[in-house]
């Protein structure tokens, strides 16, 4: 037709209205949600950066923040621990907290936002959002944490090695599967550096309690340990659930290892799956984008942020990599830890005792 304009640049790949299929596995799902808008989208970009995670050579991080394990998220990370999709976990004092809850033999149950507070108080009932757990039994949970760092040398601790040994004492102890299991297991280094802040925490004041000289967190040490090992590994991946400390602890790993070698250069690839949002300020919600001014994130990285709740994007993002990214995981080729000292190794190699790495 008589001038008619030419087609726009912008206007080559249409979207796919979503059809209806029954039995459809999650792998095909989000393969035809690459075509469709918004957040569905964005998830079934995050599948496909993971899977370039994966095929890289890099060292991923896994960030897991608020009460995942109370909401029935626990097994997912320890699956992806186990199977070594991730090769570090930064994790809340709360996530550990709850999954030795359930690796214990305890449960969390389905609750109500909308019941009585007052009534569950009485009857001792904790309540995270929809779901509720005894208190009494967390009671007996901050005992036992207590009895078990009393059976440790007293001396200082990263939190990366206390981790490791109550996941291997509480392995010894159920034989059950959870995350502090799993990761004792496939030998992960699990870091909590706000583990005050949690009953873990709790549990370790209790231990100090007892004796003055049980109890003593190293945190200090352990963003030695996190930047020796991006300092050591620079090609570095980041999926954070929920933000909060583990998200600022992952990028600050990146940041101080750059102070002492100049080549780090920020994560190459970062997915983030959030609620906050990033115009008050907070770490939780700020963007992939902001990170990059802090020298956290590549400049060219590969990278999505998902708008979404963790508990109904999680499930989904996990089984289609599952079924797609087997291959991956078959070549891959993954760090290699030694956890059970005070001193940290990778590879065979021990990092320097309190001290970074010298640039090479």
């Amino acid at each position: 037709m008589r001038g008619m304009k030419t087609k726009s640049r912008f206007l080559r790949v249409p979207i796919e209205p979503f059809t209806v299929e029954a039995g459809i596995g999650a792998d095909a799902l989000l393969a035809r949600m690459e075509r469709v808008s918004f957040q569905g989208r964005n998830l079934a970009t995050a599948r496909r950066i993971w899977e370039k995670m994966l095929g890289d050579d890099c060292t991923i991080f896994l960030g897991a923040a608020g009460a995942l394990s109370a909401g029935g998220m626990r097994l997912i990370v320890a699956h992806l621990v186990a199977h070594r999709y991730v090769d570090c976990l930064v994790s809340t004092g709360a996530n550990l907290y709850h999954d030795l809850h359930e690796t214990r033999g305890r449960r969390h149950y389905l609750g109500s936002p909308r019941e009585n507070d007052a009534a569950l108080q009485a009857d001792h009932i904790d309540r995270v959002y929809d779901t509720y757990a005894s208190e009494d039994e967390f009671v007996d949970n901050d005992e036992w944490i207590a009895a078990f760092a009393l059976t440790l040398e007293r001396r200082p601790y990263t939190t990366r090695e206390f981790l490791y040994r109550l996941g291997e004492y509480l392995w010894k102890e159920t034989s059950s599967e959870g995350i502090l299991t799993s990761a004792y297991r496939a030998n992960v280094p699990i870091f909590c550096p706000a583990i005050a802040d949690s009953s873990i925490g709790m549990g370790l004041s209790q231990a100090r309690h007892r004796d003055a000289t049980a109890g003593q967190m190293d945190v200090i040490g352990d963003i030695i340990e996190s930047a020796n090992l991006v300092i050591t590994h620079p090609r570095t991946a980041s999926v954070v659930l929920g933000g909060g400390t583990p998200k600022n602890f992952i990028n600050q790993a990146s940041v101080q290892a750059e102070f002492y070698d100049d080549r780090v250069g920020g994560h190459r690839y970062a997915l983030q799956i959030v609620t906050d949002v990033p115009h008050y300020g907070g770490a939780s919600g700020s963007t992939l984008e902001e990170a990059q001014s802090w020298g956290k994130l590549a400049t060219d990285a590969e990278q999505v942020t998902v708008h979404a709740d963790v508990t109904v994007a999680l499930p989904l993002l996990v089984s289609a990599l599952s079924a797609s990214a087997g291959e991956a995981l078959a070549r891959r080729v993954p760090l290699r830890f030694d956890l059970a000292g005070p001193v940290m190794g990778v590879n065979g190699r021990p990092f320097p005792r309190a001290r970074f790495e010298a640039r090479q």
